[in-house]
């Protein structure tokens, strides 16, 4: 299992591909996999743990690693060792792909987005090995690629307690970013006069970013409908996400899958967001929240008003169903078998 270096396997905060790689890790192992997780070093796993990188490079404890020369060392350490293993799983973007020529051990690699519009001429170049899209919409971006599985990320339900009963705000959870429509969120919010919740991540070597952040949400953050709460670790996150009416997602982007989706809807919290890129796969408009359509901004505001309507009970269930970690492995498992002719 190779995971990225930007974060810890499993991330203390931000690094949603390296929770995926922890999800898929663990519950391998529980199913009486042997399984190797290339990692930074600092991370936790009941996997063998392998690892060049001591900390992980976007993190300030790796301040002092050049990010790039530790990530291709880490890239090609499951590839030195191919012969050990039955299947290598990639979870490091495309780029690892290059050695996957050199050996004879077939590859997977889970797509979790495409990093740049090149990249697909990478995927490309090395379609003798298998790809998982983690959406249907995402596939859309090179569906010449190998698909194998389209396979849905999965989390841990029992982190994530239902709550029946919402404390009365909104959310919006994960990432600052224009793509992430933080400041639609914010405008949303104050146009149906409820207070709203933001826990995110705010990228303070993008200048853009920044630039954004200070310009488009600063302003409008009162401490009173408008509350800027900071990164959440995981058991502020659940906090957050059981004690709201709903989570906020007014994408600007095609967005790949959208873990945030899944986590609002295990704590029985609708989502609210534009139908872009996978949102009506994953949310299930009706099901697990309201999916509106992309910049109407009226529409977003009414679904806010409306999200009181739906029930939570259901939303969970939905959750429970489609987005466990073991209907999730169980697919892993599966796309595996039908590499290896084991099928």
């Amino acid at each position: 299992m190779l995971s990225p270096i930007h974060w810890r396997t499993p991330p203390h905060k931000q690094g949603a591909w390296e929770l995926v790689a922890s999800n898929i890790t663990e519950e391998l192992v529980k199913h009486g996999h042997d399984v190797t997780l290339f990692a930074t070093g600092d991370s936790i796993t009941n996997a063998k743990l392998q690892w060049v990188a001591p900390r992980p490079v976007l993190d300030p404890t790796g301040a002092d690693l050049e990010a790039k020369l530790y990530s291709y060392m880490h890239a090609a350490m499951p590839f030195e060792a191919a012969d050990q293993f039955d299947i290598i799983h990639n979870h490091f973007d495309g780029y690892p792909l290059v050695f996957s020529k050199l050996v004879k051990t077939p590859v997977i690699t889970t797509v979790h987005g495409f990093s740049s519009p090149q990249i697909k001429n990478l995927y490309l170049r090395y379609n003798q090995s298998h790809y998982v899209s983690i959406s249907l919409a995402d596939r859309l971006h090179c569906p010449d690629m190998n698909w194998v599985a389209n396979i849905h990320h999965g989390i841990d339900l029992a982190q994530l307690p239902f709550s029946p009963k919402p404390e009365g705000y909104f959310a919006y959870l994960g990432r600052v970013h224009p793509t992430k429509g933080t400041h639609l969120a914010i405008q949303a919010a104050k146009k149906a006069g409820v207070t709203l919740k933001i826990a995110a991540h705010i990228d303070e070597n993008d200048p853009l970013v920044t630039a954004y952040w200070q310009e488009h949400c600063v302003p409008h953050i009162d401490g009173s409908q408008i509350i800027f709460t900071g990164e959440a670790d995981a058991a502020a996150k659940s906090k957050l996400l059981r004690g709201a009416v709903a989570t906020l997602c007014p994408i600007q982007w095609e967005e790949p899958f959208g873990l945030v989706f899944i986590e609002s809807m295990a704590s029985g919290t609708p989502v609210i967001a534009y139908g872009r890129g996978s949102v009506p796969e994953v949310v299930n408009d009706g099901v697990g929240g309201i999916v509106v359509e992309p910049d109407n901004m009226a529409a977003f505001v009414r679904a806010i008003q409306d999200a009181h309507t739906l029930d939570r009970r259901a939303v969970r269930a939905y959750a429970e169903t489609t987005f466990s970690i073991e209907h999730m492995v169980d697919e892993y498992e599966q796309a595996y078998a039908q590499i290896l002719g084991r099928g």
